[in-house]
């Protein structure tokens, strides 16, 4: 018999609220912290490397993301069903599950790092990014995909580590790994004079070191989720699972990056000036963004534990608490941010012209955020409870193609800041309408199949 180790956590058991507020604390700590680091990368070059090696930095994000969201997916689908194999205590499936996303983050690591290595430039180019800003851009992003196996495998072992409840371990290793990121920001840009490249380095290095870490606690891990290396092989019909989940979730998340890329098009058009107000608005937004994040984590971890469990009536309880919970983050989060925008821009730079770009896009963006954070948490549950494929066309039509369709027509006709950024609160409204009908659809089929199985 299992017996359930101090990191793990009984999701099926037990008042909800607490136990999801204690799972999600420690991942809103994780993604802040992986946010800061990530910051200081922005504010030690838009500091001390210029205006230029700022907006280089801070227009990548969405190329990569639409470069890595089709593996990343993949950890999600990893997450789900060894969750689900947690909560109905079928341990064997755990351990399968375990060293089939290990081998696949490895596998899929090196693949995304060589496409992304190659296409840098190739794509820059397509999104229009300035003369002055794109060869300091390819050789970020270049550098950036260099560490993609490292980043893959952190990735991954900590969607292993939250599947059983456990949400601190990746924190503490965060943690170390962000240090040595900061501090290698700061030799590398102040000292050595490597500006763009120096930034990319130190976050590689980080990368390495957190993935390190995690593998070392899989290996040293004594329960349910103990990874050993020579065990290391593809278990067909969990790999079929992972990727029946977390497909359409990585396809989602790259076809999603679509709509940002084209909007970081957009955004170039009008100069390096706008870019870097840009950049430093949505870096700000990310903190908003990772702590409603956490919430949905937590609602797709509780929601697939107690479906795997069984428990129907703790699956629907848990959206509901998750969509209060998400709600309170993210309206209160942003006025906050949004209150406070001119001096949390002038920490990235200390322009003018580029506080009032950026205070353009909070202006928008920040009052309506907590809409991005209740549509993600509808898909959380949805995967949860088995969904897969319905959310992603939903995700892609009321927010991928709306967007797409916004910037070619009400764009096109008023080509200014604010018509582009209206388009972000306008598609998570109507996605989360679609997704809260679609919901109900599920919730329905869901009842009708455990009260069978109860008979």
């Amino acid at each position: 018999m299992h017996r359930r180790r101090h990191y793990e956590m009984d999701m099926c058991s037990g008042s909800l609220l607490p136990k999801i507020i204690r799972f999600t604390l420690p991942l809103v700590l994780t993604g802040v912290l992986q946010l800061l680091y990530n910051a200081a990368d922005v504010v030690v070059v838009g500091q001390f490397a210029g205006e230029e090696a700022l907006a280089a930095v801070g227009s990548t994000g969405a190329l990569i993301n639409l470069i890595v969201n089709v593996f990343m997916g993949l950890g999600v689908g990893a997450s789900v069903v060894i969750s689900r194999a947690y909560g109905a205590r079928d341990y064997q499936s755990v351990h399968k599950g375990v060293h089939t996303a290990v081998l696949v983050a490895a596998v899929g690591g090196v693949l995304v790092g060589v496409i992304g290595f190659f296409a840098a430039r190739p794509l820059l180019k397509l999104m229009d990014s300035p003369d002055n800003v794109i060869d300091g851009a390819t050789l970020y992003m270049q550098i950036y995909f260099i560490g993609m196996p490292a980043n893959m495998l952190y990735t991954f072992g900590a969607s292993i580590l939250r599947a059983v409840g456990d949400t601190k371990r990746p924190l503490y290793y965060l943690s170390i790994a962000g240090v040595i990121n900061v501090v290698l920001n700061l030799f590398l840009v102040i000292v050595c004079h490597l500006s763009v490249a120096g930034v990319a380095i130190a976050t590689v290095v980080s990368q390495i070191v957190s993935m390190v870490l995690v593998i070392i606690c899989l290996i040293r891990t004594d329960g349910a989720i103990h990874l050993d290396l020579r065990k290391l092989r593809i278990h067909g019909k969990c790999l079929l699972e992972i990727l029946r989940v977390g497909l359409p979730a990585g396809l989602q998340g790259s076809l999603f990056s679509i709509s940002n890329v084209l909007i970081q098009s957009a955004v170039n058009s009008f100069g390096s000036t706008v870019m870097a107000g840009n950049a430093a608005a949505s870096n700000l937004e990310g903190f908003i963004y990772t702590s409603m994040n956490a919430v949905y984590q937590a609602d797709m971890t509780f929601a697939s534990a107690n479906y795997g469990a069984g428990a129907y009536r703790r699956v629907r309880k848990t959206l509901w608490l998750c969509q209060g919970t998400v709600t309170v983050v993210g309206l209160g989060l942003g006025m906050i941010f949004l209150a406070l925008g001119s001096p949390l821009l002038s920490i990235y730079n200390t322009n003018p012209d580029v506080i009032h770009y950026g205070l353009i896009r909070m202006a928008i963006i920040c009052p309506t955020y907590f809409l991005c954070g209740n549509m993600d948490t509808m898909v959380g549950q949805l995967r949860g409870m088995g969904y897969s494929i319905l959310p992603m066309i939903v995700s892609l039509t009321g927010a991928c193609l709306l967007r797409i369709v916004w910037i070619y027509t009400f764009f096109a006709a008023n080509p200014t800041l604010d018509t582009l950024y209206i388009s972000y609160p306008i598609s998570w409204g109507a996605t989360l309408l679609i997704h809260m009908l679609c919901y109900f659809f599920a919730d329905r089929k869901l009842a009708r199949r455990f009260a069978a199985a109860a008979q």
